[in-house]
């Protein structure tokens, strides 16, 4: 590491709070633990998790970076002991543990892929944190097969302009949830089958006139949406719950469960062990990987900040108009 700089440039958390709270600082590059590498970063994604943690409401797990960021592209700047398969100055792209708003970041071995071909490094950004989500939730824990119905809230989300995309080619029938008609011709136009618009329409009973039920439910709302959620889903679906967007708490009915054999799970990315998330990036790599260097499927890039700018990406997303992802470019 004797050829890298000392320093480099970030973004950190001044004080829990709105977007102002992000502000640029100096700090040591990270070290390095056994099985990890340091990535030089190009481009990093601004993701729900980020704003949550600038808030104050979803601290860093025990040993990751207090820095925000779920998710880089970059080079590969060192190599720590135990790393095999990588060389210095690799094209890669990673679920980062946290501190992606750097210069330079660390991250475990088995969470990092190779940037697919043809694409660059802000494309590459885009991938991780969306595409782990959605394959762990949505086929892992969900169970999706071709022939099913699946139900995907927040559709125009980078996380749901992710989901439509990957059900799709897989074979399902989408349905999707959206705030206004333009964000329903965007959706469309990736391969939703139908987009309902929640605001001002009772979502759940135009979900359930034009699919007569759907076997899987993709819900980062929860709150009162789930038991309509539950209401929605044939027998034997399955409903999983990534976000909670609608608050925490819900009254369901066991009955429904119990009636129609229905599965609700759910799970959160960050916390996962390295080795469950090295088996999601695996089954990336071998089923969606070649998807996106085929250009079948590909990443929905709304808008671009510098990281400089890292406020002014957050009250972007905030701002709830985007149609796929919000970046940041180092």
């Amino acid at each position: 590491m004797s050829a890298l700089p000392a320093t480099m440039m970030c973004v950190e958390i001044k004080t829990p709070g709105g977007p102002e709270a992000l502000v640029p600082a100096t700090r040591p590059l990270p070290t390095l633990k056994p099985g990890e590498l340091l990535i030089k970063v190009a481009a990093t994604g601004v993701n729900r998790p980020d704003i949550a943690q600038r808030s104050g409401s979803y601290p860093p797990p025990k040993g990751a970076s207090d820095l925000p960021g779920l998710e880089a592209a970059g080079t590969v700047a060192a190599i720590a002991e135990g790393v095999t398969g990588w060389t210095v100055g690799d094209e890669v792209c990673a679920l980062t543990p946290g501190g992606s708003y750097a210069e330079y970041c660390a991250v475990p071995a088995p969470q990092c892929l190779p940037m697919p071909k043809g694409f660059d490094m802000l494309h590459a950004a885009a991938l991780p944190e969306n595409y782990f989500t959605v394959w762990h939730n949505l086929f892992e824990r969900g169970q999706l097969a071709a022939g099913e119905s699946v139900l995907i809230h927040g559709g125009a989300s980078g996380i749901g302009t992710t989901a439509i995309q990957l059900a799709k080619v897989f074979g399902a029938k989408v349905f999707t949830t959206v705030r206004t008609t333009q964000k329903a011709e965007a959706v469309t136009k990736l391969g939703a089958d139908h987009a309902v618009i929640y605001k001002d329409n009772d979502w759940a009973a135009e979900v359930k006139k034009l699919s007569g039920g759907v076997d899987v439910v993709l819900d980062m709302v929860a709150g009162d949406y789930l038991p309509k959620n539950l209401q929605l889903l044939k027998q034997d679906g399955r409903c999983v719950v990534i976000a909670l967007q609608g608050g925490a708490t819900a009254t369901i009915s066991a009955g429904i469960l119990m009636v129609n054999r229905l599965t609700l799970t759910g799970s959160t990315l960050r916390p996962q062990s390295i080795a469950s998330k090295g088996r999601m990036a695996q089954g990336l790599k071998d089923k969606v990987w070649p998807l996106l260097e085929a250009g079948t499927i590909r990443p929905i890039i709304y808008k671009t900040f510098p990281l400089r700018d890292a406020a002014g990406a957050h009250a972007e997303l905030e701002r709830a108009d985007h149609v796929g992802k919000v970046m940041l470019t180092v």
